[in-house]
């Protein structure tokens, strides 16, 4: 009997993927499996053998019409296709809004409005610190921190809109929540349904957006509470039940990661979900790589 073939996904920038992803060829071969590891816009691979899972396409935000279009082409895609077109603009979080999850109040400001200045100042917060970022990025690029209350702070935010808006991309508003100063947020992986591990990761985001500056992303491995690991299985099944209804398929997402955040009153919320390229922090969990293995190898067995 011949090995189930899995190629890993990547892209050009990290041709032997992520440090963290860097132990799990090894696990997978351990598990009976033949491991590829490819750029996901080479065109010389034949993306029909096997089963081909998504990991570090870093460059998909930049290039996601282009991606998106090289994922509807591969038979075998985990996550599939239309979960990444879901999943790769931030406009997702209005669904789980609607299907009864907190998110971060959110203003989103959409290009065709044409804004001027004056009006992009009257959708900003009155008072706090508040956070300006596209609907598509990756990693947090793009992003920038800001204060209501301060001038020089208030017109930096409105020119960092305004570039993304000119730039034709949908643009997010969002308070920033002071207990992730403090606390950090927890993300929270699921693989093929299940619990794996979880996170807390530092602050991110200490001023405006500068684009020579990329936000270097700090984790810790952590016992995630109750009321985290409740939210985001809530979250999970939303996602899930999402998939079901609109796309056909009763299947569960190779990985899952959810972010969550407390804000006022002890109120936790939906910060992220990440089912594109989403870091899973495997070093963090003594069981972390195997977790991931064991999911994988499942799948490449059907």
């Amino acid at each position: 009997m011949s090995k189930p073939i899995v190629t890993l996904a990547t892209c050009s920038d990290v041709p032997n993927l992520d440090e963290d992803d860097a132990p799990l060829p090894d696990a997978l071969a351990d598990r009976g499996i033949d491991v590829r590891i490819a750029a996901w816009d080479d065109p010389d691979v034949d993306w029909s053998k096997g089963m081909v899972v998504i990991r570090s396409v870093h460059d998909y935000a930049v290039r996601r019409e282009e991606f998106l279009a090289w994922a509807e082409t591969v038979p075998r895609l985990v996550n599939h296709a239309d979960v990444l077109r879901w999943n790769t603009d931030k406009h997702y979080l209005l669904e789980l809004e609607r299907r009864g999850l907190p998110i971060i109040p959110t203003t989103w400001l959409e290009p065709v409005k044409n804004y001027s200045k004056h009006q992009l100042h009257t959708r900003f917060p009155a008072n706090g610190d508040f956070v300006v970022k596209p609907a598509v990025s990756s990693g947090g690029s793009d992003t920038g921190r800001y204060t209501a209350v301060d001038a020089t702070s208030r017109r930096q935010a409105i020119n960092h809109a305004m570039d993304l808006l000119t730039q034709d991309r949908s643009v997010m508003v969002q308070r920033y929540l002071e207990s992730v100063d403090i606390r950090g947020e927890t993300a929270l992986i699921f693989m093929n349904g299940l619990v794996s591990h979880a996170v807390e990761k530092e602050a991110m985001l200490q001023g405006p957006f500068r684009p020579e500056l990329e936000p270097q992303e700090v984790v810790h491995a952590r016992k995630a509470n109750e009321a985290e690991w409740r939210l985001a299985e809530q979250a999970r099944t939303a996602i899930h039940s999402y998939i079901k209804d609109r796309m056909g398929r009763d299947e569960q997402l190779i990985f899952c990661r959810i972010d969550v955040a407390e804000g006022e009153n002890d109120q936790m919320h939906v910060m992220e979900v990440a089912l594109v390229d989403a870091s899973l922090y495997l070093a963090t969990s003594p069981t972390g790589v195997a977790d991931f293995a064991d999911a994988i190898a499942v799948r490449a067995f059907w």
